[in-house]
């Protein structure tokens, strides 16, 4: 664990030193150090880099779904083969600010972040850093501290991180989902708002589980949030950071980040969260007396992190799906063995929500929020995040697929580009020599 934070503290300050070094010797740089400088892919892209053929169907398809549905902006992402094929921004990112959708944008990605969250839990088992099987509270345990109290009831020492992983740790939502009552839970336990991590772990010290781990399944918001605290105590590093650095980073993913709760400490590059229609105020999660949107305090994304505070564009969110897909074009950073874990563990898939016949799906909401993430066993992926929530819940998620497998039926040919790849070549020839005659933008491979 020392050893970890210590190498990422000395990586952070040679960074931080060679930085203008970097920036100084920029015209002697090759074509994939060039390319890094042109930084992430969403902020490469613009909404006519997908005009094509049949750009004009899909468009009115999905003009006609975010009437219909009351949604506010909408981004799309498809991935053929592991290429991206299609991006696309449709409504507002901030209709008072009359600012329309664009790839560039960043969306909350809700429940799609436990699958980030899985993959950074599996790349440290791949390690030999952590076990599936290690147990997670008690004596011995990952999260063990006197600080928590005592243990009420004995089964809390039986679940392990796979129990987590795939909801079978004991608690149900019998009285509520704990993770949306956080102003609840701190009151239980006797501590003043904000709730933190710890008045999770005093909470579930103090009560009895619901079931015995392992035996049913009951999806569980706080499982995930206890995995983002095994990660910190493993690596010795803030979970977002090991994520960026470690996992994320490495393979080009770089405009991706854990979320704030209010709209004054938004991404610049963030889209405005709108709720449907009906919407209620309730008491912000800090214990403040005024109430506020659910969207902007009511709710704490910043606890959430771990479970579904992460914050991104549809563009870097599928580049993410590329390099977990079990597809053999672009190299997985998981093993076969983790990716089988992930994807056929019966009914109760590691990360994704529901996984059969080589069909993938992450889903994630909550005020504001939508998003959805399929991945398809004829080699087509895509990415549907919007900014507003719907009134259907859950339901919404099967209109969504029934949007795009409209599209995907009438779309039989996909145009032969990679947008991952897409660089600027006017641009690029700022920071470096000339790459060759042509000053066209285009992919370059």
């Amino acid at each position: 664990m020392r050893k970890r934070k210590w190498r990422f503290l000395i990586i952070f300050i040679f960074i931080i030193c060679c930085l203008p070094v970097v920036i100084i010797t920029t015209s002697s740089l090759n074509l994939n150090t060039s390319k890094q400088l042109m930084g992430p892919v969403n902020k490469r892209l613009k909404n006519e880099l997908s005009d094509f053929e049949h750009t004009p169907y899909i468009d009115r398809q999905v003009n006609r779904f975010m009437e219909r549905s009351e949604l506010m902006g909408v981004s799309l992402a498809v991935v053929k083969d592991e290429k991206l094929v299609f991006s696309r921004g449709y409504g507002f990112a901030d209709i008072e600010n009359n600012e329309l959708t664009s790839p560039q944008h960043l969306f909350r990605l809700a429940s799609v972040s436990k699958l980030v969250t899985a993959v950074a839990v599996m790349n440290l088992i791949e390690n030999g850093e952590l076990r599936l099987s290690d147990k997670v509270f008690g004596e011995n345990a990952i999260l063990s501290d006197s600080a928590y109290g005592e243990i009420r009831d004995t089964k809390l020492k039986d679940i392990t991180v796979k129990h987590l992983l795939d909801h079978t740790a004991g608690w149900t939502q019998r009285y509520g989902d704990p993770a949306f009552n956080p102003l609840v839970i701190a009151k239980r336990v006797g501590d003043e708002p904000p709730a933190t991590i710890d008045t999770y772990l005093k909470f579930v010290y103090s009560r009895r589980l619901h079931f015995p781990p392992g035996t049913m399944y009951s999806y569980s918001n706080m499982g995930y949030m206890f995995l983002g605290e095994i990660i910190e105590q493993i690596t010795g590093i803030a979970y977002e950071d090991y994520v960026r650095y470690y996992i994320l980073f490495p393979h080009g993913i770089y405009d991706i980040y854990l979320g704030k709760n209010l709209y004054e400490n938004k991404y610049p590059n963030e889209v405005k969260y709108y709720e449907q229609k009906g919407s209620i105020k309730i008491r912000p999660s800090n214990g403040d007396s005024t109430f506020v949107p659910k969207s902007y305090g009511g709710n704490d994304v910043e606890l959430l992190k771990s479970a579904g505070g992460w914050i991104a564009s549809a563009p870097e969110l599928a580049k993410l799906i590329t390099l977990i897909d079990g597809f053999d074009k672009v190299p997985d950073i998981l093993s076969d063995k983790s990716i089988h874990l992930m994807t056929e563990n019966g009914s109760k898939p590691l990360g994704w929500n529901k996984t059969y016949s080589g069909y993938w799906y992450r889903t994630g909401s909550f005020a504001g929020t939508v998003a959805m993430v399929v991945r398809r066993p004829d080699g087509i992926s895509w990415v549907f995040l919007s900014n507003n929530s719907n009134w259907q819940g859950p339901g919404f998620y099967d209109d969504v697929n029934w949007l795009m497998n409209r599209i995907l039926r009438k779309v039989d040919e996909w145009p032969n580009h990679d947008l991952f790849n897409f660089y600027d070549m006017s641009e690029l020839s700022l920071i470096s020599k000339p790459l060759n005659n042509n000053n066209l933008s285009h992919p370059v491979n």
